[in-house]
């Protein structure tokens, strides 16, 4: 469920929230998915400029400081490949991939969990951001979906989730792990339309090849 339509992002695709109610009323696409546990089919791009932190520093303040804000800072990067097809999972409820890459950015980046104040999850569909909470470690096996129904992911949570509105409100152009990072980007910046207020740290997640491959980009405001 996507809890930041319609009034926080402009520029989501669903601009009211989806229901419950709504997912169990949409038409079935392949058991147990429902329409609105699909991601959307649009058309769209995007693009990041990344340097090292030093370069960044030199750039001027139109460029670089939009609404006098500053670089975004990565903490540590991870990526895996479990298998190259959905049918050979170790585990249909756990991605292997999601671990591996999971522990490697937070052992790069220094952090703990409980240090995280913001959290981007490719939700190609419904059940990613359940294998996310699970898989990179926020909540233990089992877990999510209750996490999720408290609404800890919510506006005011422990830990907001696709502030964006994720692949499944806000767009998927095929290729939504760019949106992803750049709704990372923004809340660090401070320039999200759904801001976390005193964010300083986000975690970036995504998945590829059929659930198969993943990668986790740690990112932070706070300059070296």
């Amino acid at each position: 469920m996507n809890w930041f339509t319609p009034r926080a992002d402009p520029r989501a695709t669903f601009k009211t929230p989806i229901t419950v109610e709504d997912v169990l009323n949409s038409r079935m696409i392949a058991y147990s998915f429902r329409l609105l546990q699909c991601c959307l089919v649009t058309d769209g791009g995007g693009a990041l400029i990344l340097v090292a932190a030093e370069r960044a520093r030199d750039f001027p303040q139109g460029l670089l400081l939009a609404a006098n804000r500053g670089p975004v800072y990565l903490l540590g990067t991870g990526e895996s490949v479990e298998t190259p097809m959905v049918s050979q999972m170790e585990d249909f409820t756990s991605s292997r991939a999601f671990r591996v890459a999971g522990a490697k950015a937070f052992a790069e980046a220094g952090i703990t969990h409980n240090d995280v104040d913001h959290l981007m999850i490719y939700d190609a569909f419904a059940h990613l951001p359940i294998y996310g909470l699970e898989d990179l470690g926020f909540v233990p096996r089992g877990e999510a979906g209750a996490f999720i129904a408290e609404r800890n992911t919510a506006p005011g949570g422990k830990l907001p989730l696709n502030t964006n509105g994720g692949g499944l409100s806000y767009m998927h152009s095929g290729m939504y792990g760019m949106y992803a990072l750049q709704e990372s980007v923004r809340q660090m910046r401070g320039t999200a339309p759904a801001q976390i207020p005193g964010a300083k740290i986000s975690v970036c997640h995504g998945v590829g090849g059929m659930f198969a491959a993943s990668g986790t980009i740690i990112m932070t405001n706070e300059g070296p």
